[in-house]
């Protein structure tokens, strides 16, 4: 199975060692991808385990949408040896036949492992 977080990777070799706590996300965007990957697998273990302790819901519930690509558009810092980072992207989905767009710049921040601290939602389509 092809990665959902669009790389063109294997899930096994892309986010699945990441979701299964085999390897840390080296960058903030790869943190990124690993989160898409896991709103489209419905992995709400790794979204709440990948969210800042600061910022993170008691609980998180993902729906009846197909998630059906995501597209980084810019990164700021986030790297292997930043402390924060930022990532832009939209990540498109299907519900109830009509597709959605979210548009969002995430922030990032790494102390012992990338977190995804917040969201600015950049507007949503249709």
């Amino acid at each position: 199975m092809r990665c959902p977080c669009s790389t063109g990777l294997p899930y096994a070799e892309c986010c699945e060692p990441v979701h299964d706590g085999a390897r840390p996300a080296p960058t903030a965007e790869a943190l990124m991808r690993s989160r898409y990957s896991a709103f489209a697998l419905h992995r709400t273990d790794w979204l709440l385990a990948s969210w800042d302790a600061a910022t993170r819901p008691a609980t998180i519930e993902t729906g009846d949408e197909r998630w059906i690509g995501l597209e980084i558009e810019a990164t700021e810092a986030g790297g292997p040896f930043d402390r924060e980072g930022t990532v832009t992207f939209r990540a498109s989905y299907v519900e109830d036949g009509e597709r959605f767009v979210v548009h969002e710049r995430s922030r990032f921040a790494r102390t012992d492992a990338w977190r995804y601290v917040d969201g600015h939602a950049l507007g949503g389509t249709r």
